[in-house]
């Protein structure tokens, strides 16, 4: 039997989401299910939402005497109004950790009417979408500690404040990533007009570096090149050359992004003819180290602290993540976004980092709003079932990771949220699929399979 777990944590899409999945295994499978103490059910979760750490959830509670079409356009209609400023359900994401819904009940009545309302109806004058008051929320946070932090360095260095500052763009760097994943894909996340726009394009050239990006760098490799391979043979970051549980073909994977990437890049564009973007690509790489090796001749302690190690440690996490996002390759179709990426219902991806779990829905539209993930999730769960694709939960793709290092298929199998056939298949056989979808290609199967490879 499956244990699908409803974490107090899980946003109210997502617990819709997972609640609207496993109703699906229910209907299919066993109508017999008992909820264990720790809010873990054995067989499969009660559609009922829980109550836990005083969250409930309001408003997305339902009867397990629905019939799956009327749970499925009920859910999704209920997703859409919370995405929706011209639906009574509408709710903007203010905070990271905390559920616009949460926040009357939390807050003081006077700081929730005279501040935090005038508040978010400011930041929604400012932001692109309405939906988005939470990457304004960090970008006033990020440029009202990160940032000062790192200009005390420079002026007055211990070692103490040195450590503290790389703690706090550790804990930062998740959530700015994906902010910035939002920012690449829709050219911005504020709004498009005077000073705001200028704003918009011009804090990534202050804040990338200090949060271990390089200029642009992320725009030339994630949009103009992945996006374009869709971690095929071409892709430099692609999983399909190496063996996803193997610690040595990791290490190689994440070495050559590590002290190759400046001229792996740029040469991917000279060899697709793209020229002027290839150009483009080494010129902001390039001329970001150059700018780092200058501030590291000019303060050596500071520069270590506040560029060099988030850069270090921002190029080992983006490798980790892809990693986990395109580990699990069907070669019986691996071109398919369906079967060659995955989708989390977990709470570190998709509360603290912008719907990041749903990473088949962004390969399918890049251009699709984060907030709009979990509606397009449900709208299609028939044909992402027709198509065997994986959906986890209660993991995020650090975890796969270290998970397939220690070959800990069991565990990623217990993850796993089976839909359409795969509610059929048992324990073993969800580990014995997990582990030939982890299985390296061939060159001669990636010709078959792609055709022609390009030497890389």
């Amino acid at each position: 039997m499956d244990s699908i777990v409803l974490s107090p944590e899980l946003t109210p899409s997502d617990r819709l989401v997972l609640e609207n999945l496993a109703n699906d295994i229910r209907t299919r499978q066993s109508p017999n299910a008992t909820v264990n103490g720790n809010g873990t059910t054995t067989g499969i979760p009660p559609i009922s939402v829980s109550k836990s750490n005083g969250n409930t959830n309001g408003g997305l509670s339902h009867r397990a005497s629905k019939l799956p079409e009327d749970r499925d356009t009920h859910d999704v209609t209920t997703l859409t109004g919370l995405n929706d400023p011209a639906s009574q359900d509408f709710e903007p994401t203010i905070f990271s950790s905390w559920d616009m819904r949460d926040l009357k009940s939390r807050l003081p009545p006077g700081v929730y009417q005279f501040i935090l309302l005038p508040y978010v109806k400011w930041t929604q004058s400012v932001a692109r979408y309405k939906t988005d008051v939470v990457m304004v929320t960090h970008l006033i946070m990020y440029f009202s500690t990160s940032f000062p932090s790192a200009v005390w360095l420079f002026y007055r260095f211990s070692y103490l404040h040195g450590i503290l500052h790389v703690l706090l763009q550790g804990w930062y760097i998740g959530a700015y990533t994906l902010l910035r994943h939002q920012h690449i894909h829709q050219r911005g996340v504020l709004a498009r007009r005077s000073w705001m726009q200028l704003f918009d394009q011009a804090f990534p050239y202050v804040m990338d570096p200090l949060m271990g990006h390089t200029w642009n760098s992320y725009f030339y490799h994630h949009v103009k090149h992945h996006h374009v391979e869709g971690n095929g043979p071409d892709d430099l970051s692609s999983t399909v050359r190496y063996q996803r549980d193997n610690i040595w073909h990791f290490a190689h994977y994440v070495g050559r992004f590590y002290f190759f990437v400046w001229l792996d890049l740029p040469l991917y564009f000279m060899r697709k003819r793209r020229w002027t973007i290839g150009l483009r690509a080494a010129f902001w790489e390039w001329s970001n180290m150059v700018a780092v090796i200058l501030f590291l001749r000019y303060n050596f302690q500071a520069s270590l602290f506040t560029l060099l190690i988030p850069l270090a440690v921002m190029r080992l996490g983006l490798m980790v993540g892809n990693w986990g996002q395109h580990a699990f390759v069907d070669a019986d179709e691996p071109d398919s976004d369906y079967r060659s990426s995955i989708t989390l219902i977990d709470v570190p991806s998709n509360r603290y980092c912008y719907n990041d779990g749903y990473h088949t829905s962004h390969h399918l539209n890049p251009l699709r709003h984060w907030r709009d993930h979990p509606v397009h999730f449900l709208q299609s769960k028939e044909i992402y079932s027709r198509e065997h694709a994986l959906v986890f939960h209660n993991i995020d793709y650090l975890m796969i990771t270290v998970r397939l290092m220690m070959r800990d298929y069991e565990h990623l199998a217990q993850c796993l949220v089976p839909i359409g056939d795969q509610i059929d298949m048992t324990m073993e056989q969800r580990v014995a699929m997990l582990k030939r979808h982890t299985r390296r290609f061939s060159e001669e199967e990636i010709k078959e399979k792609f055709g022609i490879a390009k030497a890389q």
